[in-house]
């Protein structure tokens, strides 16, 4: 049985949400919050009855903070949930699924980070600062749930390390982190392209096989 679920926002006020429309709500009397967290027991409350989904906007994204729900119905979806993963039937099931999302993992590990190396293209007398490079930027880039440019799959994989190399140049040998951008639109991204460029400055000098200047921010980053 499919049920209607209404997408609400959050508001300053404890126990109160907007509506699409605008419109202030108040959760009925034996409704309760569930907060984000555990996508089976939300699932299990969304094929009970009607809900209230609360989304904030971050960036373009839209992000679940929980929902409200017939307070019943939320102990049922728990104690469904409860009592399915203390089976050793699931126990066994998620062993499997661990070892496959691990396995799954360290093949992406392997691969963005061969693609970072390629991407870096160094000369043969740098190759040891490439794996070095590639090692520090695919650390930082490839966790599960850590929100960079390596786990979006919108991009391929290639353009994925190349975006991952020039954020970790910007951090790392620029002073970006640092800087007081003016709150005028597009002028961050303008910063950015012209700090992407000097890094890649930076790459050609290490891509063409001369001396390096201790003075280099990226011979600094590496040291």
């Amino acid at each position: 049985m499919s049920h209607i679920h209404q997408i609400v926002s959050p508001t300053e006020k404890k126990g109160r949400v907007l509506s699409e429309s605008g419109k202030t709500l108040t959760p009925p009397e034996h409704w309760d919050f569930l907060p984000a967290g555990d996508a089976a027991v939300t699932k299990g409350v969304k094929g009970m009855g009607p809900v209230w989904v609360v989304q904030v906007r971050k960036g373009k994204r839209l992000i679940s903070k929980g929902i409200w729900a017939n307070g019943a119905d939320i102990l049922n979806a728990k104690n469904e949930i409860q009592a399915k993963r203390s089976t050793p039937e699931y126990a066994r099931q998620r062993e499997r699924d661990l070892a496959r999302r691990s396995a799954k993992q360290e093949a992406y590990v392997k691969a963005f980070f061969a693609e970072v190396v390629k991407f870096l293209n160094f000369h043969p007398r740098y190759q040891r600062e490439a794996s070095l490079l590639g090692e520090k930027i695919t650390a930082h880039a490839t966790p599960v749930s850590s929100g960079t440019v390596a786990r979006t799959r919108r991009i391929p994989i290639d353009k994925r390390a190349q975006a991952a190399v020039i954020a970790w140049m910007r951090h790392r040998t620029t002073a970006y982190d640092s800087m007081s951008i003016p709150l005028v639109k597009g002028k961050r991204r303008e910063v950015r392209r012209a700090l992407a460029a000097k890094s890649i400055m930076i790459l050609q000098a290490y891509r063409g096989g001369g001396e390096i200047a201790d003075t280099c921010p990226l011979k600094k980053a590496l040291a």
